[in-house]
């Protein structure tokens, strides 16, 4: 990333005078209009203000644009460096002409990105939300239940299985609120509102969820940024916003 005070940006080919047009790159989509590229040469940077990120920072970096630029183009360098050979037959792939797929260079296998389905999803009673500090997560923050769509599965379903399996709760009043790619873990996370009884005994699994609570609005914990759509969803319901059937909002994007 390059750092300008307190702002980032991305690199530009400008940049880089290193750059020509036999540097090994992939067209990955467009900003504004702006067309973005993987190089995946090593290059040097002709000014000093250059320095790797960690994966972490963009989950608080406060340019969404930024963000999500970058941790979209991880996702498509992911995909293409796990997919260079076919699982079919064990040959190379390569780019296909006319859209955004792999081709086997043997038996034309056509690979497409991975995107896995994944529930997220806001549980409430009356004037408090759950909470849940997963396993995995670093410092002591919190989220919402999530987890990935199983085969043969409804939306709903999974949500439920999700619910039951992580902390013992039965809910109800499913409400569809808006879906979010989030290319860091490869998912189109489709967010839902939902009720429970804030009586009933959680039970956490102890293996993936180690604690959970109902939180008030004026208690809440350390909690997701609102680049991701459970930090959008836990500052609404701070706010008193949080209902079904939210709006997609772009980000001005072409992917």
């Amino acid at each position: 990333m390059k750092t300008d005070g307190e702002a980032f940006g991305l690199p530009r080919k400008k940049d880089f005078p290193g750059i020509s047009e036999r540097t090994g790159r992939t067209f990955l989509f467009t900003l504004d209009d702006v067309p973005c590229f993987l190089v995946w040469d090593e290059l040097t940077a002709k000014e000093p203000n250059f320095a790797y990120q960690e994966i972490s920072f963009f989950r608080t970096i406060e340019q969404p644009e930024i963000a999500w630029v970058s941790i979209a183009g991880l996702h498509l360098v992911n995909w293409y460096t796990q997919n260079r050979f076919c699982g079919t037959c064990g040959s190379r792939t390569e780019h296909k002409h006319n859209e955004r797929a792999l081709v086997c260079t043997n038996c034309q296998t056509t690979i497409y990105p991975r995107i896995s389905p994944a529930i997220i999803v806001a549980i409430v009673s009356s004037d408090k939300l759950l909470l849940a500090r997963n396993a995995n997560f670093r410092g002591n923050w919190f989220s919402l239940i999530a987890g990935y769509v199983d085969v043969g599965e409804t939306l709903e379903e999974a949500l439920a299985r999700e619910v039951k399996e992580e902390v013992g709760l039965d809910v109800k009043n499913i409400q569809y609120y808006k879906s979010q790619p989030w290319p860091l873990s490869g998912s189109m996370m489709i967010g839902f509102v939902a009720e429970a009884d804030e009586h009933q005994p959680i039970r956490v699994d102890g293996n993936e969820i180690v604690e959970a609570a109902w939180f008030s609005r004026d208690h809440l914990p350390n909690h997701s940024s609102t680049i991701s759509i459970a930090g959008e969803m836990i500052a609404k319901f701070e706010k008193g916003e949080l209902q079904g059937c939210g709006e997609v909002k772009s980000i001005g994007s072409s992917l």
